[in-house]
């Protein structure tokens, strides 16, 4: 299964502030682990949401909304995606991720992604066949 790992955002993170090279060197370090049994899929920091905004959709219209965001304890710092046996698995994983002294607290989500076989009949055959060339496209400009 594949899952994505959401790293929430934190108040040094929504200032921009940077890591130090304590934790930089920690966490290259367990990402070699991470790729090393095979579990790092993809994975990125993100920008501080004062980079960022967002698109509200009410019906057919769309408004724009500039960053920062307020709340940045429901924001995204980061991701990974994984490719697990299992969330437990996962969690296992997670439960590993550096924090050296001085790191501020922090919080990760776990959400499991959705696979073909997860939407049943709806996800016909030509749609899965779709799916797949896009899939192949994405994979082949990366």
């Amino acid at each position: 299964m594949r899952v994505m790992v959401l790293i929430k955002a934190n108040e040094q993170s929504e200032a921009g502030e940077m890591p130090s090279q304590e934790l930089l060197t920690q966490m290259t370090a367990f990402n070699e682990e991470l790729v090393k049994a095979g579990v790092m899929l993809a994975g990125e920091g993100l920008h501080p949401s004062s980079k960022g905004a967002r698109v509200r959709f009410t019906g057919n219209e769309r408004t724009v909304i500039d960053g920062p965001f307020a709340e940045s304890k429901e924001l995204v710092a980061g991701y990974w995606v994984w490719q697990v046996k299992s969330l437990d698995e996962a969690i296992e994983w997670v439960k590993r991720i550096p924090s050296p002294e001085g790191t501020p607290d922090g919080e990760i989500e776990l959400r499991p992604v959705f696979e073909a076989e997860d939407f049943g009949e709806e996800l016909t055959p030509e749609l899965r066949e779709r799916e797949a060339r896009l899939r192949e496209q994405t994979e082949a400009s990366a």
